[in-house]
């Protein structure tokens, strides 16, 4: 593959992934509702999240693969791993390192949800609203489309749709999704139906 090709696949789905990341961001704030979120059902709303979430991992790998190939962009392995050490605007692509690693540790998390167990791997997943910004910073500094209009109404876009999803999260009209029982009360509870 040419060094363009590359160049252009890394700036595409760069750009992607953080669409992606969107939906998913947003979808994550609605599918916390006990109300029927984006006029689906719950059950749908989590699948969605889960597999845009999904699409946007693969997205960000091609990204970073295209970059570390890539001969214009002389990213380095070391810059996967350690934020804001770059040659390369080391700021804005340091934000990119950060969010890397912040989904890294989301995506293995997940992986091991079963072993770790639900709250360890809540309190990882919290990251997951983190890497919105990062990602968003990181593809406005670093991103060499950055001064077009396109890049900048997509990331408004993004911002748009985020902003919409915290404002109704904190609205009077969310009606947060009931709490789980406890499931050491549950079995009681259960036993004392007729």
């Amino acid at each position: 593959m040419s060094s363009d090709a590359l160049w252009y696949f890394a700036r595409g789905s760069g750009v992607v992934s953080l669409v992606l990341l969107t939906v998913v961001v947003a979808l994550g704030i609605g599918a916390r509702s006990g109300q029927t979120a984006f006029v689906l059902p719950r059950f749908a709303v989590n699948l969605i999240h889960r597999n845009a979430a999904l699409l946007s991992v693969a997205f960000l790998v091609g990204h970073v693969v295209a970059l570390l190939f890539d001969t214009y962009a002389n990213l380095r392995v070391v810059d996967l791993v350690v934020p804001f050490i770059g040659d390369y605007s080391p700021f804005w692509q340091g934000l990119g390192t950060v969010g890397l690693d912040l989904i890294l540790a989301i995506v293995v998390t997940s992986l091991l949800r079963h072993r770790i167990g639900a709250k360890a791997w809540r309190a990882v997943h919290w990251f997951a609203y983190l890497c919105w910004p990062i990602a968003l910073a990181h593809g406005l500094g670093a991103g060499s489309d950055s001064g077009t209009w396109w890049l900048w109404a997509i990331s408004l876009s993004c911002v748009a749709v985020v902003a919409g999803a915290v404002v109704w999260r904190t609205s009077a009209t969310f009606g947060r999704f009931p709490a789980r029982m406890d499931r050491r009360v549950a079995p009681r509870l259960l036993s004392k139906t007729p």
